[in-house]
C-alpha cells in the first residue's frame, strides 16, 4: 500500500515537473519567436528598392553600419546616356562596397517607332547583364509619359514589348515594374490617405493625375499591367511599390492569387499599410502571414546627390529603424506620413526573415552571393 502511494506521489511529481518544464519551454519559445528592436543591427538585411545615383559613399556607409545589402534600381529614360551614367555609378559602388550592392538596369524608349527598337533593346539589355545587372526595371514613363507617333500613350501591354518579355522570361531574368502611381494620384488632395502624397502632389501639380483627365486613369494603368502578366505568365515580376495597389490589402491579395510569379516590394508604401492597420490591424497582419513568401522589404531611399551629405545617413537610418519597429513590435507608433497612431504588426521571426532577405535572395540569387564577396 505504501509502495502504491509512493508511486502515485512520484507520478504526480513527475507530471508537475513535466508541466513546469513544458511551460518554461513554451515561454522561451514564445519569447524567441519574435525579434526585438535590439535585434535590428544583428540581422543581415536587404533593402530591395533603392536609388544610389552618386559616387559619394554616405548612403552605402550607412547601409553597412545598419547591416543592409542594397539593390539599387536604375530608372529608364528617353536618354540612353542617362541610363549609361547610372550603370557606371552602380558599378563604381559595387567596387567600392563589395558584397553590399547590386543593381537592376533599364532600357530607353528612344526610337520606339523604329523597326529595330526591339533588336537594339535586347542587345543593350544583354550587354547590361554581362556587365553585372541582375534584372531590369520598367518605369511609369511607360503609360504616363511616352506616346507613339500617332499620339497614343504607350502602355506596358503593347505587343511591341512581347519580344522583350519573352527574352527575359527565357533567361529567367526578373523584372521590377513601377507602373502607374498610388491611387491617391487620381484623387483630390483632401481625399488622399497619407501626408507624403498630399505634400508631393500639392507641390507637383504636373504629376497630379486628378488634374489631368486626358491621361490614362488608374484603372487603365492596372489593367495594362495585368494584361501584360497574363500574356507572360512565367515572367518573374516584382511589382514595385506594392504594385500601385497600396491602398487595399484585398486588392493586393487578389492579384497575388491571380499571378503566381508576382511578388511585391513595399518601397515608399509602408505608410499605406499603417493607415489600413489603424482601421483593421488584424486584417493587415493576416495579409502578411498569408503572403509572407511574396513580400519584399524596400524603402526607395538612396542618394541622388541633391540632399546635403550630413542628411543622407540620418534619413536612411531613421527610415530603416522605424520600419523595423513596425514589423517586429506591437507598440503604438506615430509617423509624419500618417495621421494618428497605429500599432506595429509584431510578425514572427521567420516571417521577418522572409520579407527582409529570404524572398529577395530567392528572386535574385545574386543577392545571396553578395555575402561571399564582402571583404
Amino acid at each position: 500500500m505504501k509502495t502504491l502511494f509512493k508511486n502515485k506521489i512520484l507520478a504526480i511529481s513527475g507530471m508537475f515537473f513535466l508541466f513546469t518544464l513544458t511551460a518554461c519551454v513554451t515561454k522561451t519559445g514564445v519569447d524567441e519567436q519574435y525579434y526585438t528592436e535590439a535585434d535590428f543591427l544583428k540581422m543581415n538585411k536587404i533593402d530591395v528598392h533603392c536609388h544610389v545615383n552618386t559616387r559619394r559613399p554616405n548612403f552605402m556607409e550607412q547601409a553597412v553600419a545598419d547591416n543592409f545589402r542594397i539593390l539599387t534600381i536604375i530608372v529608364g529614360a528617353s536618354d540612353r546616356k542617362y541610363i549609361d551614367e547610372q550603370q557606371e555609378i552602380a558599378n563604381f559602388q559595387r567596387k567600392a562596397f563589395p558584397g553590399r550592392i547590386a543593381y537592376l538596369t533599364a532600357f530607353t524608349m528612344d526610337g520606339w517607332d523604329n523597326d529595330d527598337w526591339q533588336q537594339k533593346t535586347i542587345a543593350y539589355l544583354d550587354s547590361s547583364f554581362k556587365n553585372g545587372a541582375i534584372g531590369i526595371k520598367v518605369w511609369k514613363n511607360i503609360g504616363m509619359t511616352h506616346k507613339d507617333k500617332c499620339g497614343n500613350f504607350i502602355m506596358i501591354d503593347n505587343p511591341k514589348f512581347d519580344t522583350i518579355f519573352n527574352y527575359l522570361t527565357a533567361k529567367g531574368i526578373p523584372v521590377c515594374g513601377h507602373l502607374g502611381e498610388p491611387r491617391n494620384c487620381w484623387l483630390p488632395i483632401e481625399k488622399m490617405t497619407v501626408n507624403n502624397d498630399k505634400n508631393y502632389f500639392r507641390e507637383n501639380p504636373q504629376y497630379h493625375m486628378y488634374l489631368h483627365p486626358e491621361y490614362p486613369n488608374y484603372e487603365q494603368q492596372i489593367a495594362a499591367r495585368d494584361h501584360m502578366l497574363t500574356k507572360h505568365p512565367d515572367l518573374k515580376f516584382m511589382a514595385a511599390h506594392l504594385g500601385s495597389m497600396e491602398w487595399s490589402v484585398d486588392m493586393m491579395a487578389e492579384h497575388l492569387d491571380r499571378f503566381p510569379n508576382m511578388v511585391m516590394d513595399m518601397a515608399e508604401r509602408i505608410c499605406h499599410l499603417q493607415v489600413q492597420a489603424q482601421n483593421d490591424w488584424q486584417k493587415v497582419r493576416d495579409f502578411f502571414m498569408k503572403y509572407q513568401d511574396r513580400l519584399l522589404y524596400g524603402t526607395d531611399r538612396g542618394d541622388y546627390g541633391g540632399i546635403k551629405e550630413e542628411n543622407i545617413k540620418s534619413r536612411a537610418h531613421e527610415t530603416w529603424v522605424e520600419d523595423w519597429k513596425f514589423f517586429t513590435t506591437d507598440e503604438m507608433m506615430t509617423s509624419k506620413t500618417v495621421e494618428g497612431e497605429f500599432k506595429g504588426l509584431k510578425l514572427p521571426r521567420d516571417v521577418v526573415d522572409k520579407i527582409y532577405y529570404k524572398n529577395a535572395e530567392k528572386l535574385f540569387p545574386a543577392l545571396a552571393e553578395l555575402k561571399n564577396q564582402e571583404k
